[in-house]
Parts: C-alpha cells; structure tokens; sequence
C-alpha cells in the first residue's frame, strides 16, 4: 500500500504549479525512509508522521529511523496523561512527551539531508558538467549549431542557457534527481535570479556537485591521466562558499597496463584526499573506455585496486564512485558494500540511452 501510495504522491506533486506548497501526514512507514522523495519535490514544505495507534515509545522509535519525518501525534502524544494527575504530575507528563517525540523528529540541516540524500534516494545523477571541449557536441545535439554563437563566451553562454531550461522545467525536480554536477562557470552564473547551486537545492531540493579536473592529459601507459590543478584549493574554497556538495573528477583508462591503471587510482585518491579535507564529496571518475580490447582486465585490476584505496580512507571520508558499466553485471558490489562509498554512479560511456 505504501509504495504504490509514494508513486501516487509523487504523480500529483508533479501536476502541481510552481509554489503551490504542502504538507503530507503519513502513516509511519515499514520501510524506513521510504518517503524521502516527497521531501525532496520543491512543492513539498514537510512530511508530517501520525502515530497511527502506536503506542508513544514504539512510534518515536519509528519515527527515528526516518530521515527528515517530524511527527504529528495526537494519541501517541497524549499518552498517560489523566484528569486524575496533581498539576505537578500532569506537568511531568507533558514535559516527558514532548522531549521523546521533540528527539525523534528528525528535521535536518542541509548539510546533513544532503548527505542522506546522496547516499539513500533513489534516483539519478545528472551530469551537466560540459566544458570547453565537450560543448559544441552538445550543443549541436540539442540544435544549436556553431553559426549560432561566435567565439568562447559566446558558446558558454548557450550552454548555460540550455542547462538553466533544463533545471528551471517543471519536471526536473529532486524527487528523480539526486544530485547535478556542473562545470565551474556554472557555479558563477545564476538561474532564476539566484547562483546556480543555491536555486539546485533551495528550488529543486537537486544536490550540486562541482567538476574540478582541468581536463585529460596526453596518453601514457595506457591511461589519460588528469592535468594539474594549480589553482584547485581556490576552486574549491569556491565550491564550499557557493554551497556546493561535492566535486567530481575525471581520468581514462584506455588499456590494460597495470603502471597506468595504477597511477589513475593513485591520482584519483589523491585529489579525493584534498577535497575531502575541504569539507566535500569526491566523485572518483576512472572511466574504462567502452572500446577497449581488454575492457574487463581493465575493470577487475580496477576494482581491486579502488578497494584498496578505500582501505586507507579514514572512518566518515565518504565517497562516490562514477565508473563505466562494467562487462561482468554486479562487478563493483565490493564497492557499494564499503562503509566509505555514499554511491556508486554507472556514466554511460558513449552508449545510447536505450
């Protein structure tokens, strides 16, 4: 009944205008968190908890183990309290109700929703992190041709163009969209009158993440490793002042060789290591090339070796992975079994959606 009641719920938020805001007071779920994407639709103001007959300490103990529900007890509430009772004890009973059901609300910061959004939500990543290199293909796929803007600016401008049509459309909304990544002149730009990532989250509840790499280098054993980043404390520093979640960076294995598999994970960790002190969420991105001959050698040395990495994290430095669709189905369930992987995110690797 639940589930097919959260698909329902979230078909009618859909059909709603832009600021037509509401509450919803659910029965407590069986499936804890079952009802965050209602949480994260922009129409959605809060997601209310009733007691449902429970008795007080059963339905705070439930309510505890949903992210973000606060409760709206009535008989649960008003347990043990009797006309009999001196005002003293009277007294003690409300103060007692209202602390244990006041400490299983969970209402979060952002910060924190954020983080359980990530790791919990079903839902996509969408990748908006286009550069200077990739934006002409992409904007010629979306019918803007290279006669329609003259020079570098000019063709950015488009880009953030299509990615603000796409962001402000009434069907893009946090509760499919887990997170967007976006490229760096993103995060300088403004959407519907805000900067980008505050109006991701505050109007769409879509967390932001940040690319930060600089682009491929020349190949080399096998790998295109990432360019140097001389300036990413600053970037970064930028990312945290505008809100931003995380960062994802990217690097390519195009054969197998295990020098240069090597280096790629090492580099990747490396840079994790850096973002992580600033506060944020590395995104890992070591794709495989989807044309290379020895495509699963690839993918194996690179599981056991992104293993290893995350042996060496300390406790609470989460992390995502962005990998290619391995050839072996379930290959990265190693990864996703780490207490230090938030996600594990498939890119599509120039396959078609289909």
């Amino acid at each position: 009944c639940e589930r097919l009641l959260l698909d329902l719920l979230l078909e009618g938020l859909r059909q709603l205008a832009h600021e037509d805001w509401v509450v919803f007071k659910l029965t407590l779920p069986t499936q804890p968190d079952l009802y965050l994407p209602l949480m994260q639709h922009p129409c959605t103001l809060r997601v209310l908890a009733l007691s449902g007959g429970y008795a007080r300490e059963e339905a705070c103990k439930l309510l505890a183990q949903n992210t973000g529900m606060i409760a709206s007890f009535s008989r649960a509430f008003t347990e043990g309290m009797l006309v009999t009772q001196s005002e003293e004890d009277f007294t003690k009973t409300v103060d007692e109700s209202c602390e244990a059901i006041f400490k299983a609300s969970r209402a979060l910061g952002r910060k924190e929703m954020q983080l359980v959004k990530v790791q919990q939500q079903t839902g996509f990543f969408l990748a908006l992190d286009m550069s200077g290199c990739s934006t002409p293909e992409a904007l010629r796929r979306y019918g803007v041709g290279h006669l329609s803007y003259s020079g570098q600016v000019e063709m950015m401008y488009k880009m953030h163009e299509m990615r603000s049509r796409i962001i402000k459309n009434q069907k893009f909304d946090g509760s499919r969209v887990v997170a967007a990544i976006l490229f760096e002149g993103t995060i300088d730009s403004q959407i519907g009158g805000l900067p980008s990532a505050t109006y991701l989250w505050e109007h769409k509840r879509v967390v932001p993440f940040l690319k930060i790499d600089k682009g491929l280098a020349e190949e080399k054993d096998g790998v295109q490793l990432m360019k140097d980043m001389p300036a990413l404390d600053d970037l970064l520093d930028r990312g945290v002042a505008a809100g931003i979640f995380g960062t994802k960076e990217r690097s390519v294995i195009k054969h197998f060789n295990q020098e240069g598999i090597k280096a790629i994970v090492q580099q990747q960790f490396d840079i994790a290591r850096r973002v992580l002190a600033k506060g944020l969420v590395p995104v890992l991105e070591p794709e495989v090339d989807i044309q290379a001959s020895d495509k699963e050698a690839c993918e194996r040395l690179l599981l056991d070796l992104l293993l290893e990495g995350l042996r060496q994290l300390a406790h609470e430095d989460w992390v995502v992975f962005k990998l290619t669709l391995p050839t072996q189905p379930d290959l990265y369930l190693p990864l996703m079994q780490h207490p230090c992987t938030l996600r594990v995110l498939a890119l599509s690797g120039g396959y078609a959606r289909e």
